[in-house]
């Protein structure tokens, strides 16, 4: 009798155990990320975010790559069978349906240097790539009146915007017009510590807004997607940034992004720094975990 009541008591035991296991397995499964589910007719988007590419060692680092390192990319791309995409073909595709290529991936590249321009552009023509550049709306401005141009700290011009949107392989998108910084109590476009609502949303209002109007007389073109400088985000933003006009935002977080047919997935699409000394395969496979 001894016996049996003891057996029992471990039976119960395990089975407890396990019911305690499979509680944590689902609560587990229901914790992570979005980007870990993929639906029947959804599509998984890596994004990778370039900043500058430049040839001295010296200046290459977390937010600088090389020339050569960035072909090495565009060719372990096309070799292991992703093709670029822009932001107007992933908008399509949530809003319409219209089908993307099988393997889709995105190449950002954010602030608008001239060294993009010098050492990216002509990778893209030579593989047939795609980018999103973000300039910044007052840098554009400042050296598209002046006469200095230098790799290593200057950025992209008006005319050096058009001809990249008119090659077909470069999309421009919003970035700010001058509120990349970080200063006076502001990371980027984040509302301060103790800024009233109405000022903060004001306040971006008029900048996104100058550079969206700044865009379009410049180049004809109405940005779609606002980029966050530095990735800082203030909910307060979205509601001015869907009265601006806005149909997506791009962030600093390090995801693979899920697209499906509904719009709010636009918001917040994640992306993955691509900083120097790792490998194309190393970067992709591991940091970026392409299958």
């Amino acid at each position: 009798m001894y016996l049996i009541l003891h057996v029992r008591k471990w039976l119960a035991g395990g089975l407890a155990a396990l019911l305690l296991l499979v509680s944590g397995a689902i609560l587990l499964h229901a914790a992570l990320p979005v980007d870990a589910a993929v639906g029947e007719g959804d599509v998984r988007l890596p994004i990778i975010m370039y900043h500058g590419i430049l040839k001295e060692e010296k200046r290459q680092g977390k937010f600088v790559i090389s020339p050569a390192q960035f072909e090495d990319d565009l060719q372990y791309l096309q070799e292991q069978g992703y093709t670029t995409v822009v932001m107007a073909d992933v908008i399509d595709f949530v809003l319409n349906g219209t089908p993307l290529p099988e393997k889709p991936v995105m190449l950002t590249f954010d602030d608008g240097y001239y060294n993009d321009y010098v050492y990216a552009y002509p990778l893209l023509k030579k593989y047939n790539s795609k980018m999103v550049f973000s300039p910044i709306g007052r840098y554009v401005d400042q050296y598209s009146d002046s006469d200095e141009r230098n790799a290593n700290y200057t950025h992209a011009t008006w005319d050096d915007i058009n001809e990249m949107i008119a090659s077909g392989l470069v999309e421009v998108q919003n970035h700010t017009y001058n509120m990349h910084a970080n200063q006076g109590g502001r990371k980027g476009c984040m509302r301060k510590k103790g800024e009233p609502v109405e000022a903060y949303q004001q306040a971006l209002r008029e900048d996104v807004g100058k550079m969206q109007s700044r865009m379009e007389e410049m180049t004809g073109v109405i940005p779609t997607t606002f980029v966050y400088p530095f990735g800082a985000i203030s909910k307060e933003a979205r509601p001015v940034l869907k009265e601006l006009g806005f149909q997506a935002t791009l962030v600093c977080e390090s995801r693979t992004n899920t697209l499906t047919d509904d719009p709010e997935c636009l918001y917040g699409l994640g992306r993955y720094l691509r900083p120097s000394g790792i490998d194309s395969k190393t970067y992709f496979t591991k940091t970026v975990k392409l299958p």
